[in-house]
């Protein structure tokens, strides 16, 4: 017997680690016609993991002060071996995760997932989604260049349309009247230690909710029926299901994989997609750029605002939209969830999808 033998033996003696492995892989099992939009979970947990990781590189050599921010950065980018790969893997990546966030949000609507017994899992899930786009906005300032300095200042200035309390809520964002060292301080306090802490909660308790639940089976094919109403609490199981290791868990990787590869051609070969020039610059507070706009994941938002002729309007429409969102399966009490069946919902769907790019197409070219 092998020495590894051996030291697997004495844990599983211990843990019975072999149990929950076969529990959680080779005995776990999902519905037969389950599709290719139920990967988008496991390819966001390997992306987070790219950032983390990269994160914790882009640490060694970041400096969080005003005078020396933009100047480590550079160093980064040109000085440390690889520093560059590791950077732009770091800002890539961000971009990715919102885009199979926001994928992962549409297939679980479409496919009314987040109805019961799972609303916790759609809250949980919609909370990591306005969580990661926390992140992306205090990191968004971390380079302290000329597009970070004047994009914070145009999102924190969003929120002083709030009746009453809006400047105070300005001064508490930036730390003072305008973008300065204390932003920079507050940004990366919550973009290092605060934030990742919260999302490594939320992340537990959503993955808690999928597992403990059970995967919901797609609503499609001649078998569906809609499940009746539920007086305890029951782990939704798929009889004559596929094992997940390795049937589903090779779909999981394929995925994945080409993520990746989506990931290392931007790298490579688009490297400044996410990165127009103004983010090369150092961050000039008395110099304001031409046409300065948030990322394209805020465009909707910043567009909304400056179609609205009071702020607090526009604010109060897209506050409404996201309380919608995040309370739609205590909206939406039908236990229907075959798209074909409910076609009130697929008008708000893709009129909601046509809102968002329409409105994002017109904020980047207003």
């Amino acid at each position: 017997m092998s020495v590894y033998q051996r030291v697997v033996d004495w844990i599983d003696l211990r843990l019975g680690v072999r149990d929950i492995l076969e529990q959680n892989l080779t005995h776990y099992l999902l519905p037969r016609n389950i599709n290719v939009w139920y990967t988008l979970g496991a390819v966001l947990l390997t992306l987070f993991g790219i950032q983390f990781i990269t994160g914790i590189l882009l640490l060694v050599y970041y400096v969080p002060d005003t005078g020396q921010a933009f100047d480590s950065v550079q160093q980064i980018m040109n000085e440390i071996p690889f520093g560059w790969l590791i950077r732009y893997l770091h800002v890539v990546g961000s971009n990715l995760i919102v885009i199979a966030l926001l994928l992962h949000m549409l297939s679980v609507l479409f496919m009314a997932a987040y109805k019961t017994p799972r609303e916790l899992t759609w809250v949980s899930g919609f909370l990591l989604l306005n969580l990661t786009l926390g992140l992306c906005l205090t990191g968004y300032l971390l380079p302290w260049s000329q597009l970070s300095f004047w994009a914070t200042t145009v999102a924190t200035d969003a929120a002083g349309a709030v009746p009453v309390i809006g400047d105070d809520i300005v001064r508490f964002l930036r730390g003072g009247a305008m973008v300065n060292e204390a932003t920079l301080g507050r940004f990366f306090a919550l973009h290092v230690m605060g934030m990742p802490l919260l999302f490594g909660l939320l992340v537990g308790v959503h993955l808690f909710c999928v597992r403990r639940a059970g995967i919901s089976r797609p609503p499609f094919g001649d078998g569906y029926v809609p499940r009746g109403p539920r007086y305890t609490f029951e782990h939704e199981h798929h009889y004559g299901g596929i094992p997940f290791f390795p049937n589903y868990a090779v779909k999981d990787a394929a995925v994945i994989s080409f993520f990746l590869v989506l990931l290392a051609a931007i790298v490579f070969f688009w490297p400044t997609l996410f990165m127009p020039p103004a983010g090369f610059e150092p961050a000039d507070p008395f110099t304001t750029p031409e046409h300065i706009k948030p990322e394209w994941y805020f465009l909707w938002a910043y567009q909304t605002l400056r179609i609205f002729p009071d702020k607090f309007l526009g604010l109060a429409v897209q506050v409404a939209a996201m309380t919608f969102l995040a309370l739609l399966p205590f909206i939406d009490r039908s236990r229907e969830r075959r798209p074909a069946r409910r076609p009130l919902f697929l008008i708000c769907f893709v009129a909601g999808i046509g809102v968002f790019v329409a409105l994002s197409i017109w904020g980047h070219y207003a």
